[in-house]
């Protein structure tokens, strides 16, 4: 491949895909509010850029991945973002995680601008993203989405163009979703299995072998069961995804009850100092519920 990618959000996600896009033959120019963070890529062959503007020059395509729709919005519409000082290419893709909504505005002011924009969220976590091998859903103008495939393809290995503008990000709230109540189920399980005195590694091994198998029983499984914490994708960010989830349910009225539950769950993870960590110390309510929690 080659060609110019201007990234904007080296953060926990962001790093691993900017270098994902330098190992498929990319040029990257990357910007973070965190200058630290660029500089840090300059190693890897980043070449950092002070500002949305100067990481937008010259590129053929600008990927965005940012923490939430505000971060998202200032990048796009702010004063120096991509809207007044788009790439060469006239190609925006935004994967970050926000509202359907704001993608939508967003979409119509760039679009009359003769800039296309495609929402492209991902799934699969740090770990998929250090692979290269994220689940992405877009929407968009279909040749936007044709144009933007081969830089997608350096991040993720299931890409999918699933409909207009903003279907990329609802989709993404769906599986947002899914995941919050599924980690919610493992960790009943895992409560109940320990309450009863079972070997709580074998029981996961036998349960990924049968019709209770998951992504979030393979992969956070182990850090649940011996009770580490460490951020990767982290509850703070699944509660703004939840939150996003919820505002969207709002809007079409549609009722969730399973996932408001779950959402009480992640806030009271947050209250207990835990929003920095990872999905997984979901748990630790369920150790102050049985009485497990550490002393």
């Amino acid at each position: 491949m080659t060609g110019t990618v201007g990234f904007i959000g080296l953060g926990t996600m962001g790093c691993d895909m900017a270098r994902n896009l330098l190992k498929a033959g990319y040029r990257v120019r990357g910007h973070d509010l965190r200058a630290d963070a660029a500089r840090a890529m300059a190693a890897e062959g980043v070449v950092p850029a002070a500002s949305v503007a100067e990481a937008a020059a010259g590129a053929d395509i600008v990927v965005t991945m940012l923490p939430d729709t505000p971060h998202v919005q200032a990048v796009v519409l702010g004063e120096g973002g991509l809207l007044s000082s788009p790439p060469a290419g006239r190609l925006v893709v935004d994967m970050s995680t926000i509202a359907p909504t704001a993608v939508r505005e967003m979409h119509a002011r760039l679009k009359a601008a003769g800039i296309g924009f495609v929402d492209a969220p991902v799934s699969g976590g740090p770990q998929g993203a250090r692979a290269g091998t994220l689940s992405i859903m877009a929407g968009g103008d279909a040749e936007d989405f044709a144009r933007a495939r081969p830089v997608l393809a350096a991040m993720g290995t299931t890409i999918n163009h699933v409909g207009e503008s903003g279907a990329g990000q609802t989709v993404k709230l769906c599986n947002q979703l899914i995941c919050g109540i599924n980690l919610q189920a493992v960790c009943e399980a895992i409560a109940l299995g320990r309450a009863a005195g079972v070997d709580l590694a074998q029981m996961r091994e036998v349960l990924l072998g049968g019709s209770a198998a998951s992504w979030m029983l393979d992969r956070l499984g182990p850090a649940m069961i011996e009770s580490q914490t460490a951020a990767g994708f982290r509850i703070d960010l699944m509660l703004k995804d939840l939150r996003l989830v919820r505002e969207l349910a709002d809007a079409l009225s549609v009722p969730l009850p399973g996932t408001a539950l779950v959402t009480t769950q992640y806030v009271e993870a947050r209250a207990h100092g835990e929003g920095g960590n990872g999905n997984q110390a979901l748990f630790k309510v369920y150790d102050r519920m049985t009485n497990q929690a550490a002393a």
